[in-house]
């Protein structure tokens, strides 16, 4: 597949979650975003992800490195959250052909309340690496992709709100045109095990790219900087890929 050039963001907000996955519902964030998490970001500003003509996806952006640009601080927060899940194939279609039948789920209902705890970030900021990878048929728009993410992200366009790994943490963001001119990352180094990567097979070109597909790989900041292999790497472990390899 045919790569764009390199895009740096930076990026920063009051809160950040980039959810450690084996904690499960008593969340404790990573020091910086996981590539998914980073993907999300530079998607919320720019993104073909599915064109109607070809009913196929144009471009995935992948990620190369993440610098941490201040030092990893952590709080306890404490929020309401529901037991409750809604059943996407029945209960939505009801509400769909009945609106006036909708049930909410309510946060502040004691009956489906519970009260988890999260260690999230405080004042993260980062600096992100990003290219795009153009699908099979879309090499030539490269050129175009890339001058269209520039000049939204210039402008501080984006689609949705970008966040730091939850809804409600916001995440702020600068185009870099020029990173010698901005601060070196933070003299921080911690092995972070096995890392989730993505959420979603980034190779997948059709309606089946939006199905599960968890990949991890082996996590290390040096210098303040996270390494992130290309997806297609051996590095990233697939479930197709076996863990002895």
């Amino acid at each position: 597949m045919k790569r764009g050039k390199t895009h740096i963001l930076k990026t920063w907000g009051d809160f950040g979650c980039f959810s450690r996955p084996e904690l499960k519902t008593e969340r404790f964030s990573y020091p910086c975003p996981t590539p998914s998490a980073a993907r999300g970001i530079f998607d919320s500003i720019y993104c073909k992800a599915y064109d109607r003509r070809t009913k196929t996806a144009q471009f995935y952006w992948q990620v190369e490195k993440i610098e941490l640009l201040s030092y990893p601080s952590y709080i306890a927060l404490r929020r309401n959250e529901v037991s409750q899940t809604v059943a996407a194939d029945s209960t939505i279609n009801q509400w769909i052909r009945n609106p006036e039948k909708i049930k909410p789920i309510i946060a502040d209902d004691k009956s489906c309340r519970q009260q988890r705890q999260t260690m999230a970030l405080r004042n993260p900021s980062f600096r992100i690496y990003a290219y795009v990878v153009a699908r099979p048929g879309f090499e030539k728009s490269i050129t175009g992709f890339d001058r269209q993410f520039e000049r939204r992200a210039t402008h501080g366009k984006f689609f949705a709100m970008p966040s730091m790994g939850c809804r409600e943490f916001p995440a702020f963001f600068k185009y870099v045109a020029d990173v010698g001119k901005e601060a070196p990352p933070v003299e921080f180094n911690q092995d972070l095990g096995f890392m989730l990567y993505d959420v979603f097979d980034l190779r997948r070109v059709n309606n089946e790219f939006s199905k599960p597909f968890v990949s991890v790989f082996k996590a290390e900041i040096e210098n303040g900087i996270l390494q992130v292999p290309d997806y297609i790497d051996q590095k990233v472990l697939k479930p197709e890929v076996s863990h002895a390899s």
